[in-house]
């Protein structure tokens, strides 16, 4: 039997049939249809890809998009697949309100059954909760903890890794190995509440000697951060786990370096290791932290050839931006040839705890709230020979040990 930890969350709503909301919110009764056929004989399914094209994440949106057309163009060009993915692409402009217009556009105009998207956190929220109402299978690009805990549902699979699993990565590390007095700055939504939660948790389980020196937070889309540097430049921190990304965390780190903060202290960013992070920061990045989604050296699961397929196509290695968006759209298909259908409903019970192998490995969608089971790293951003930082992989936890139970977490589906 399904059920939802936490029953008073926003997102803990009743589900009525998505035939039902549909004709309801104004789809003109169309119901959104499992597919049709194609010209290969295929059957053609509409996937969406919602992507912050502008605004705070606007740097990131295209990113994510270029790991969606790279999955396209390989099912659609491979003979392993029944099926034929047609995209409709819309942006979230990193803002709540245009997201939810972008999801009802697809999902009611499109008929998109199956949405992929968001990178802000507090944006895929409210995906979330749309996806529980019109019933479609639905995989965020957000990293917070509720996503995929207190505010998890039936229709809602994660491979994007989570704050929770990131912190097993640094935690320990940072508190055994760089510091135990930690200053915490984070934006002020919910991914870095979540940052926040999740690390000082971690980091008081694995070292009796952790101090929280400090605490302060920005709005998101801030660009001076003088102020919050002074105040930590000041105390007896080690070192400075920093939840943000995109461009706050660019400017973060660049006013930190300018200012000599890179030197007094250590900055840990969850996200420091971005190919994002690391270009819009340079040599200010050399000596820093990151705890590590994915990287393109790894050779697990069929990462190689992801690697070398997207060298082919762009200037560049991929990032983690980019293998979200690839390994999302791919899960969504393997659930259809595992169900043998198109139908949402089938392709949810197929992915359920289901194992599938993509380029962080072989991973597991849990039963309990449809988290992946990635790896994580630790790494120091070290001197690269050009002008961004490499990425020097310093301690890995292995997939299962990622994640705690589902219900401590704040989810429990079956």
């Amino acid at each position: 039997m399904r059920r939802l930890i936490n029953d008073d969350s926003d997102s803990a709503v009743s589900n009525s049939s998505r035939r039902t909301f549909l004709s309801a919110a104004g789809a003109a009764g169309a119901v959104a249809l499992a597919g049709c056929a194609g010209s290969s004989g295929s059957e053609t399914v509409t996937i969406a890809s919602l992507n912050p094209m502008s605004g705070a994440y606007s740097s990131l949106g295209p990113s994510q998009r270029d790991g969606v057309k790279l999955a396209v163009e390989q099912i659609n060009n491979s003979d392993e697949f029944d099926y034929d993915i047609e995209v409709v692409y819309e942006d979230t402009e990193t803002e709540g309100g245009a997201a939810s217009q972008a999801a009802q556009q697809v999902v009611q105009q499109e008929q998109a059954d199956f949405v992929f998207g968001a990178i802000s956190s507090s944006v895929a929220l409210g995906i979330n909760e749309f996806a529980n109402k019109a019933e479609f299978v639905y995989f965020p690009g957000g990293a917070a903890v509720p996503i995929t805990g207190s505010s998890c549902n039936e229709w809602v699979f994660r491979f994007e890794t989570n704050t929770a699993q990131i912190a097993e990565a640094i935690s320990a590390y940072t508190v055994n190995e760089v510091g135990s007095n930690v200053w915490f700055h984070i934006a002020d939504y919910a991914y870095g509440d979540s940052v926040y939660k999740r690390t000082s948790q971690r980091m008081q389980g694995a070292n009796s000697n952790f101090t929280e020196v400090g605490k302060t937070e920005s709005s998101l889309g801030s660009s001076n951060f003088g102020s919050y540097i002074s105040q930590i430049s000041g105390s007896d921190a080690d070192a400075i786990i920093v939840g943000m990304t995109g461009g706050d965390l660019v400017n973060f780190v660049n006013q930190a370096a300018d200012r000599g903060l890179t030197e007094e202290k250590a900055i840990v960013g969850p996200t420091m290791g971005f190919k994002s992070a690391r270009a819009g920061t340079g040599a200010g990045a050399v000596g820093t932290y990151g705890g590590i989604r994915y990287d393109p050296s790894v050779e697990l699961g069929d990462n190689q050839q992801f690697v070398e397929a997207y060298q082919e196509k762009h200037d560049g290695v991929p990032g983690n931006f980019e293998r979200v968006g690839y390994d999302s759209i791919r899960l969504m298909v393997r659930g259809m040839q595992k169900a043998g259908s198109t139908d949402p409903a089938d392709v949810r019970d197929a992915l359920e705890g289901g194992t599938f192998t993509t380029v962080l490995g072989d991973i597991t969608l849990r039963e309990s709230d449809h988290q992946a089971t990635t790896p994580t790293w630790m790494a120091e951003m070290v001197e690269g020979d050009g002008d961004m930082a490499d990425v020097n992989l310093l301690h890995k936890v292995d997939g299962e040990n990622t994640l705690p139970p589902g219900s401590e977490l704040g989810c429990e589906l079956n």
